[in-house]
């Protein structure tokens, strides 16, 4: 399988590309544990349907320590006892946020009341920006038909 398109290459596209890699640079950088930008980027790739995103993050988060169990039952963690409360917290905000057409009133106040119990304002801003960011990704790759399986941990550097 090919993409239709070469987000790498193509002039227009690598540089949406570098500008939206800049942008996930910043929310890195952030006070927010690396362990729960990894989660929240798998969940919201396993919900969009990009295989690109999701075999990325997982090796990445395999090469960063995450284990085994814990990467399995990513996509089942509201029964999987693995997670931490403030972990819960991010997997359900990405899961609102990446499924906003899904219900009508998007995030509920519930689910950002319970975030920001674990996370303070940086850290809800960089919820917040990652999950839009890994939901932009998503879509382009989604879009282009990235083929998945060949990521190498740290290709983008």
């Amino acid at each position: 399988m090919e993409a239709r398109l070469d987000l790498m290459t193509k002039p227009a596209a690598a540089t949406f590309v570098k500008h939206l890699t800049s942008a996930g640079k910043v929310v890195s950088d952030l006070a927010l544990p690396a362990t729960v930008q990894e989660l929240v980027k798998i969940r919201a790739s396993q919900i969009n349907g990009c295989g690109f995103c999701t075999d990325m993050h997982t090796k990445e988060a395999t090469a960063a320590g995450e284990t085994q169990v814990r990467l399995n039952l990513v996509a089942a963690w509201r029964e999987a006892t693995v997670f931490t409360e403030a972990e819960r917290a991010a997997l359900e905000l990405a899961e609102q946020g990446t499924r906003i057409a899904d219900a009508a009133g998007g995030v509920t106040d519930e689910a950002w009341e319970n975030a920001a119990k674990h996370y303070d304002e940086d850290q809800l801003a960089a919820l917040v920006f990652l999950i839009s960011l890994i939901n932009a990704f998503n879509r382009a790759n989604v879009l282009v038909r990235q083929p998945a399986g060949d990521y190498r941990v740290g290709q983008f550097g």
